[in-house]
């Protein structure tokens, strides 16, 4: 399991960042999400790894 929360503001992001976040169900700042550990969440995790901050469980 991953743990993926969002640390810093989406203001100045592309909007494929943008929409990466709403995919990751990620709208607040400190909201917190689990997902499985795949390769699809990962590349998802990659695009916007500045704006987040990811744990392993």
């Amino acid at each position: 399991m991953l743990k993926v929360k969002l640390v810093r503001s989406k203001i100045g992001c592309n909007p494929k960042q943008r929409a990466t976040l709403v995919a990751l169900g990620l709208r607040k700042i400190r909201q917190e999400r689990s997902f499985e550990d795949n390769s699809v969440v990962r590349g998802m995790i990659r695009k916007v790894e500045h704006l987040v901050e990811v744990t392993e469980s």
